[in-house]
């Protein structure tokens, strides 16, 4: 059994770090931090916990969260991780940090987040916490970066077919769907229901900080930098994620090729799931079929008018996209079997 705290617990991805950890038979949580509602139960803002944890909301003093835990989940604001990282990795507990803090090479933050890094040397440390590419290296480290959600969806999803060697590089197109859960559980205009309902809005259309770790992972798999255009869109859904890749071909691929690589990059997966039927109503990923679960649900189809391939990665962002990947990080550092705690089915109807 490990100790573990989650720093920032109010929000909705640490009432999914709690219910997945409070029933996790290798975890015990013993802190849930959150300044503005210390002292509190945690079911009084997260209400589905009611009756299956007693735990309360307390402040977050780091040198009690370093002598009572071993591992921290870091459930922070982008730009407030990493001075909690850089104390807690001091006092030697193992950091699991969601927010974007770790996950890009020191020269790229200040493009894509307009401030330089603070600790340089700690991206050294970090892994980029996406099992299905990093398993080997998350196992041994102290310091992950769990990856952000539409940026998992995406990379999964288009991982093979870069594998390939047949699109272009530098002409990348990734259209992402992505539900009101992936705002916060902060409140604004933007998430007031007048205003989200039935909606189709695209957000940050160019130099959406995800098409960073999009980029760096992809070209890690290829033989040359990969360019990415990525524009999301606030739907009106609450949990979930289809992220919608377009490669354009330089060579004649096969559907039988696609097959071959998709099945050699994910068949021993548990959490990747390859969704190309020739009939039915679901014969291509769909977030709806992945909600509540940690599944991210690929497929692809070729389209020889336009010599174009286009992959199809489905999540929700909540689970595969933050908590449940977080987990499952924590399930690969601990020597246990990475479904630990996060093996179950998504939740239909929705």
């Amino acid at each position: 059994m490990r100790s573990v705290g989650i720093i920032g617990a109010s929000g909705y991805t640490g009432g999914e770090l709690l219910r997945l950890l409070i029933n996790h038979p290798d975890a015990e949580v013993k802190i849930a931090t959150s300044r503005e509602n210390a002292g509190e139960p945690v079911y009084r803002l997260h209400p589905h916990l009611r009756k299956l944890t007693d735990i309360k909301f307390v402040e977050p003093d780091l040198e009690k969260v370093a002598s009572e835990c071993e591992f921290a989940f870091l459930a922070l604001p982008h730009g407030s991780s990493a001075p909690v990282a850089k104390r807690l990795l001091e006092a030697g507990v193992r950091v699991i940090d969601l927010s974007a803090d770790f996950r890009l090479k020191k020269e790229d933050y200040p493009k894509w987040y307009g401030w330089e890094h603070p600790f340089p040397d700690l991206l050294d440390r970090a892994v980029y916490g996406l099992p299905e590419l990093h398993r080997d290296e998350i196992r041994g480290a102290s310091l992950v970066a769990n990856p952000g959600c539409i940026a998992t969806a995406s990379i999964l999803s288009l991982a093979p077919c870069i594998r390939t060697g047949a699109v272009e590089k530098n002409r990348v197109v990734v259209d992402a769907k992505i539900g009101s859960s992936g705002a916060g559980a902060s409140v604004s205009i933007a998430s007031h229901h007048p205003e989200h309902s039935g909606l189709v809005r695209p957000y940050k259309p160019s130099m959406h900080r995800h098409t960073a770790e999009i980029e760096q992972e992809l070209s890690r798999l290829g033989s040359g930098e990969v360019k990415v255009a990525m524009t999301p869109h606030a739907v009106d859904m609450v949990r979930g994620i289809m992220a919608t890749g377009h490669s354009f071909l330089t060579r004649e691929v096969t559907n039988q090729e696609l097959w071959k690589i998709y099945r050699e990059m994910y068949q021993k997966e548990p959490f990747v799931r390859i969704v190309k039927d020739q009939r039915g109503l679901h014969m291509l990923p769909d977030p709806k079929n992945v909600v509540g679960s940690n599944f991210c649900d690929v497929g692809f189809e070729l389209d020889p008018h336009t010599n174009r391939m286009i992959t199809f990665g489905a999540i929700d962002n909540l689970i595969k996209g933050a908590a449940g990947q977080a987990i499952q990080n924590f399930n690969i550092m601990i020597g246990v079997d990475e479904r630990t705690g996060i093996d179950q089915a998504g939740v239909r109807p929705i």
